[in-house]
């Protein structure tokens, strides 16, 4: 495996919660191709004056509550306008949410379906004692619902690897993530509690 692979592995074991504050160890990533054709993922208008960046680990049961509970109101109220466009990028905590992301990805074409699919079913292959109990769990699962993607050739896959990597890298040195899930409103950190009425108040007033 090639270093920053390695220093990632290490830091995704060490991280035990959405909570949990996390060291900056992506300083070097000279061995992670910075040049992907992998889409990111997002949903909106690409040209809305307000513009959404989500970090999130799709293991952190926070970042699925916020799928659930909160998300769909600003999809009605906001991103269905046309009002607001948000990206959804990975900030792995552990080697699972970082092969899930992979998954994410695999159909790479930009489309958030799959994402919250995993997020829904969050409690199905998030169990287990080992990191081969929870690949089985996410494999079944994938495999039960016929979405499409070839399981073992999506954790297998590079550029999507790199992809993965590159979110988390970038949110790191560029808005200092430390914890999931982290929103970000027009390059500024949300440091509110990430519920709707705390959003939706920021929303209006950037709109």
């Amino acid at each position: 495996m090639k270093k920053i692979f390695l220093v990632a592995l290490l830091l995704f074991f060490s991280s035990t919660g959405c909570d949990q504050q996390v060291d900056n160890v992506v300083d070097n990533k000279e061995k992670v191709s910075l040049e992907t054709n992998i889409k990111v993922i997002y949903e909106g208008n690409v040209d809305a004056k307000v513009q959404l960046i989500m970090y999130e680990s799709l293991t952190c049961g926070h970042c699925a509550n916020f799928h659930k509970n909160v998300y769909p109101d600003i999809k009605k109220e906001f991103i269905d306008k046309g009002l607001v466009k948000i990206e959804f990028r990975n900030f792995p905590l552990d080697l699972a949410a970082f092969n899930a992301s992979k998954v994410a990805h695999c159909q790479n074409d930009g489309k958030s379906n799959i994402l919250h699919f995993l997020y829904e079913n969050q409690k199905e292959w998030v169990r287990g004692n080992t990191i081969e109990d929870i690949n089985k769990n996410l494999k079944n699962l994938v495999n039960s619902k016929n979405i499409g993607i070839d399981f073992d050739k999506c954790i297998n896959d590079k550029e999507i690897e790199d992809h993965v990597l590159n979110d988390r890298i970038s949110g790191v040195k560029k808005f200092n993530i430390q914890a999931t899930p982290t929103l970000i409103i027009n390059d500024e950190k949300f440091d509110k509690p990430l519920n709707y009425n705390n959003i939706k108040k920021t929303l209006e007033k950037l709109i």
